[in-house]
């Protein structure tokens, strides 16, 4: 039985949803089934409605708000909280599926605004099957998280054409 390991795409450059798209890619290409679950993002992607096309891909969102997160009034925190407090428990479920490789798109974003805990995320990478693969994305890693990983990349922003005042692009960056 192979082992899943623990990978987080992190940094403030443009590339972490992209990199753990690639990897769900090329594992449901090899017959395996890919748990993604995407927090903290309010607009339906083109990534998104490649990936409701693909069967063994499961697309999970818990953002209903459409707002930025320090927008947020205490009652949205809570209720964003309880949408991702129950997501965990349906990720666990799901397990039970024979998930091998589930994705937590922006949990970190999630850890910063207080919808998840860090604590969380780790009970959740206890309980995983063994040959469960988990990549979590987003910027700031918490320590304990950190140290948890067995695979840490770091996305840097070199040079980036929306520091000219190019909008984001449709297909592109959504």
């Amino acid at each position: 039985m192979k082992k899943g390991y623990v990978q987080v795409y992190t940094g403030d450059g443009k590339g972490k949803t992209t990199a753990s798209l690639g990897l769900a890619l090329r594992c449901s290409g090899r017959g395996n089934k890919v748990l993604f679950v995407q927090f903290m993002k309010t607009m339906m992607t083109g990534e998104l409605f490649s990936l409701e096309k693909i069967e063994d891909i499961i697309v999970k969102r818990i953002c209903a708000t459409s707002k930025f997160s320090f927008d947020w009034t205490e009652q949205e925190t809570a209720d964003e909280r309880k949408r991702a407090l129950k997501c965990l428990e349906d990720i666990k479920a799901k397990f039970n599926d024979g998930i091998d490789l589930l994705i937590l798109d922006e949990a970190l974003g999630a850890i910063s605004a207080g919808v998840l805990k860090e604590e969380e995320i780790l009970k959740l990478i206890d309980e995983k099957p063994e040959k469960t693969e988990i990549v979590i994305t987003g910027r700031d890693v918490p320590d304990k998280i950190s140290k948890r990983a067995d695979l840490i990349t770091e996305m840097k922003p070199i040079k980036h054409y929306m520091d000219k005042g190019v909008n984001a692009r449709k297909g592109i960056e959504f």
